[in-house]
């Protein structure tokens, strides 16, 4: 499988299964178009009586020779061979923990997908036995791997912030006796940030997600306090304060585009102008009634900004400056690993979500769907059979993921939003699709370029 598109006037070739990128000129890209397996050693006539018009034939029996050459190094039309694994290695050890630390948040942000943070179930802060409990229950689970992920989320964890203390100190006084390495990160939206919590954070933390739209106005229109007041004001500072302390630790600001901000390349570049160089930018999924959610309507805008942000991340890194954009970075060399290529976050199989009540689910988005309901730690129980599922979720069994070019970069997608809007986990969510492959092109683009001027 190939997939060829044109960008900044240059002609990007991909083999989907060999990974490789290749870099070609207008007689190549036309004559693929032409081009069956298996290749003739010889360019066919029919294929040079169709581009003569345009090309000479020495020139298109020598792209035609170049192709034969990539084929037979397979570097172009490489035969698959991830499909071998798709159900071979199925279930793994779990190996990271949402801990719902708080379904209660201080914000009431509009594109909520948690309905302002108690995800419909009441609001209630996470006992610290619970957080405990989850912690064993992960020590258990994980059978052989020595390195753990715990991510304390919400609502808005810093609500309950001695029981994340807690809990750390927890598991760091469990980790010599089970062989294991905790590594733990935060999603805050800012607003109760001090100086003994940044302190914390940039000590025990190995990453932190800093929830920020972008400007003020965007940030404020749906980031908004109980009494309707925006956050930015509130929060700026406070996430300047914890970056310019955290050294070379990973961090990340996070917002989310929603048909408000469809100019959302502004929000990037402000958000980078602000001092923060580690930035992602996700649109909002919400159904198309909504008043700000993103339909098929606006594709065509939303692909002209990532358009343009890869112009404009160039034009900062040509002059020195250092920005990742998250949806940019892309390893055109290794590469994630054939499981990861597979099936992505692991939700449901290498990684579960904890409610404060210690219900398990899936993922955080899979909270409150009980049909999804994983067990419960304090009752003992635990549905493999649920984990199971998710562990044969992958991108082969995923009808529209089998043949599309982007399936080992985007994983199949996310397993709620194809349950949320599909009503079934192995059915992408395409508008979801349509956004993840043109990322994909402008990362592509992205390291060409990089390549290319260096």
């Amino acid at each position: 499988m190939i997939h060829k598109f044109k960008a900044k006037d240059i002609n990007i070739l991909l083999d989907v299964n060999s990974g490789g990128v290749h870099v070609i000129d207008d007689i190549t890209y036309e004559l693929l178009d032409y081009i069956n397996l298996p290749l003739a050693k010889e360019c066919p006539g029919e294929i040079i009586s169709r581009l003569n018009n345009k090309y000479n034939s020495s020139d298109i029996k020598e792209a035609y020779s170049e192709i034969v050459s990539l084929y037979e190094d397979n570097l172009l039309f490489s035969r698959d061979i991830y499909g071998d694994y798709a159900d071979t290695a199925v279930e793994s050890p779990i190996k990271a923990l949402c801990l719902h630390i708080a379904h209660d948040c201080n914000l009431r942000c509009k594109y909520c997908f948690a309905s302002t943070g108690d995800f419909g179930t009441g609001r209630k802060l996470m006992p610290l036995e619970t957080g405990k409990a989850a912690i064993d229950f992960l020590l258990e689970k994980s059978a052989g791997r020595e390195n753990l992920e715990v991510d304390f989320f919400g609502g808005e964890p810093l609500m309950n912030f001695e029981v994340v203390k807690e809990i750390v100190r927890y598991a760091r006084s469990k980790e010599r006796e089970y062989g294991k390495n905790f590594r733990f990160t935060i999603t805050t939206n800012g607003m109760l940030l001090t100086d003994d919590k940044i302190d914390f954070i940039n000590k025990e933390m190995s990453n932190v997600v800093l929830s920020i739209d972008g400007r003020k106005e965007v940030n404020d229109r749906m980031r908004v306090r109980v009494d309707g007041s925006g956050s930015y004001d509130k929060i700026v500072d406070g996430y300047k304060r914890l970056v310019e302390n955290r050294g070379d630790k990973e961090y990340y600001v996070r917002g989310t585009y929603t048909k408000y901000n469809l100019d959302f390349s502004e929000d990037v570049l402000h958000l980078y102008n602000t001092g923060f160089n580690q930035i992602s930018v996700e649109p909002v999924m919400e159904d198309e009634s909504i008043e700000y959610a993103i339909t098929e309507k606006d594709l065509d805008k939303i692909y002209a900004e990532y358009d343009k942000l890869v112009c404009k991340i160039a034009e900062i890194k040509k002059n020195n400056g250092k920005i990742n954009f998250f949806h940019f970075m892309i390893d055109l060399d290794q590469g994630p690993c054939v499981i990861k290529r597979l099936r992505g976050c692991g939700s449901g199989n290498e990684y579960v979500a904890v409610t404060p009540e210690g219900d398990i689910y899936p993922c955080h988005q899979f909270t409150g769907h009980e049909e999804y309901k994983m067990g419960n730690l304090h009752e003992h129980t635990f549905n493999e059979n649920i984990k199971k599922e998710f562990a044969g979720c992958h991108v082969y069994s995923k009808p529209s993921c089998r043949d599309c070019w982007a399936k080992f970069y985007c994983s199949g997608g996310c397993n709620a939003n194809n349950y949320i809007y599909n009503g079934d986990i192995h059915k992408a969510h395409e508008l979801s699709c349509k956004i993840m492959r043109k990322r994909l092109e402008c990362a592509i683009l992205a390291k060409v370029c990089e390549q290319l001027n260096s």
